[in-house]
């Protein structure tokens, strides 16, 4: 009975020590990629469709199913050709695959970028689809790697788990440099698409040396693949990720892709995907009927000690967690003079940007680029106003929706002070602002909600001390009778008047153990797409 025997390459069996080591090399080189090109995936795409979790599940989930299917057939196919021409192959078409994925996808994004605007949802989620498929080939290929160098390196039995145990731990630590190389080096310094064209040049020049002495064909097409790369980052790295209507900047941080734009004198800050304006500016305007003016009517829900009119001046120090371009910053500052304001903004780019296209340089200002929730647990102040501008869905950092949180809040207030929260809803949907409610009234004793026209925003307001609303309105009869108050706080102050919704009874409590945000989240951004409804630029 005739038995099968596979076809093996020539060069089975022949290689030296130098080219064993080298194997477990490219391992390395497979697994760092692999992992960084998921990574620079969510960038590439979140810049369209954000980074929710929705996003990322997507990313991973068929990653995962790239990866699974590169080790079936890498598996089969060594077990066919046991040859390492075979594998360094397989590794540089992943690299060059790896490396044509800006080139393909840009296109794709653009597209996919103006239906986003327009809310054309067929169009979305076939270019997403597309998109996704897109890093089917490199990373099948490059999963594909691991059981390839086993089946190469295995000698005899006795030492098969030794060597399929070092290759496995290689990869791992490939994947682990893989998934901070990314994020905090390659995108902020050079941005996704070079990161792209830079990981496909690694992983086709450490093929080029593992062929180097086996065919010069391989020789010939793996320096091209590596040139064609060289010449990609050099040439077509700069290309913008999107080109809105007047976009005057763009870049990427280790947080967020960035966008300012610039329209009839106004100036905005859009990250992600770009559904929302994070901050406005205007040389003379200070009114943007946003969230961030809205805040500043929050101190008088109190009055004055001794029950008369709660003045301006009674705000000696404000926090804001989630600055962003300072806007609140700005206006609190004309609203209540220039009193000490500490900005808790997470990303030093967003910081920047700030400072240099949205006149962010008050000299009492304190931007401090740290996560919010421990930056004010930490503030040696106490503050009689408390801004949480942190939230825009479906990006709601949990940590900062929570009882504990709002506790930490509570013990950072003088006995006048005041939270204000901005929390995001759909047309039809308003659980996400009960479930705030809920929260903020197990730790304050008065919360009051309004809408802001116009928009998907609604303000919470919740105060240390109890208070009424009457002494709000009391507040601003008082003022309507006096020239020293800004106009705008007025205005702010009628908005509320007009826009107050009564206060929803909710059971739901958000607590560090259990904070279902992002099963809110979901389903109220699927309720906001359905809607067709959207806010645009002013």
């Amino acid at each position: 009975m005739p038995v099968y025997t596979p076809k093996v390459d020539r060069t089975e069996g022949l290689m030296n020590i130098a080219e064993r080591k080298f194997v477990y090399l490219a391992v390395f080189i497979a697994g760092m990629t692999a992992l960084a090109v998921e990574i620079s995936a969510s960038r590439l795409i979140g810049s369209v469709y954000g980074n929710s979790n929705l996003v990322w599940a997507s990313i991973i989930g068929l990653i995962l199913i790239f990866l699974a299917v590169g080790y079936w057939l890498g598996g089969s196919l060594a077990d066919r050709h046991p040859s390492p021409i075979w594998m360094y192959q397989l590794l540089g078409w992943g690299g060059f695959s790896t490396g044509l994925i800006p080139l393909v996808s840009q296109p794709i994004l653009r597209y996919a970028a103006q239906a986003f605007d327009e809310l054309n949802l067929g169009v979305l989620f076939g270019s997403f689809s597309v998109v996704l498929v897109l890093f089917s080939v490199p990373v099948t290929l490059l999963g594909m790697i691991s059981p390839f160098a086993i089946r190469l390196l295995v000698e005899d039995r006795q030492s098969s788990g030794k060597t399929a145990g070092k290759l496995y731990a290689l990869s791992t630590l490939g994947s682990f440099l893989g998934a901070f190389l990314p994020v905090l080096i390659t995108i902020p310094l050079i941005g996704t698409y070079r990161t792209f064209y830079s990981l496909g040049l690694v992983v086709c020049l450490t093929s080029l040396v593992g062929a180097w002495r086996h065919k010069w064909t391989l020789r010939v097409l793996f320096g091209s693949m590596s040139l064609c790369l060289l010449l990609c980052i050099i040439y077509l790295g700069s290309r913008p990720l999107k080109s809105s209507l007047g976009q005057i900047y763009e870049g990427e941080s280790a947080y967020n892709y960035i966008q300012v734009l610039e329209r009839s004198g106004y100036r905005y800050l859009r990250l992600n995907e770009g559904q929302g304006i994070h901050s406005m500016w205007h040389e003379s305007e200070l009114f943007y009927g946003g969230p961030w003016e809205q805040f500043l009517a929050a101190p008088f829900f109190n009055l004055a000690p001794d029950g008369g009119v709660y003045e301006p001046s009674n705000v000696r120090r404000i926090a804001i967690i989630g600055l962003a371009a300072g806007t609140t910053a700005r206006q609190a500052t004309r609203v209540f003079g220039p009193i000490p304001i500490d900005g808790y903004e997470i990303d030093p780019m967003v910081i920047r940007i700030g400072q240099e296209y949205f006149g962010m340089t008050l000299t009492n200002l304190n931007a401090i680029a740290q996560d919010g929730r421990w930056g004010i647990a930490h503030s040696p102040y106490r503050y009689q106003l408390i801004v949480v501008d942190a939230y825009l869905p479906p990006y709601i950092p949990w940590h900062l929706t929570t009882v504990e949180f709002f506790q930490i809040l509570f013990e950072r207030l003088t006995e006048d002070g005041v939270v204000a929260v901005n929390v995001g809803r759909a047309p039809k949907d308003r659980r996400l602002i009960e479930g705030f409610v809920g929260t903020l009234k197990v730790v304050f004793p008065s919360v009051y909600v309004m809408d802001l026209p116009g928009t998907f925003n609604s303000i919470l307001y919740a105060t240390k001390s109890p208070t009424r609303v009457e002494n709000f309105y009391r507040n601003l009869l008082a003022f309507y009778q006096r020239e020293d108050i800004h106009p705008l706080l007025i205005e702010v102050m009628q908005r509320f008047v007009l826009y107050q919704q009564p206060l929803p009874q909710s059971k739901l409590v958000f607590t560090d153990d259990r904070a279902p945000i992002e099963w809110m989240t979901n389903l109220l951004m699927i309720n906001f797409l359905l809607s067709g409804e959207v806010e645009s630029l002013q």
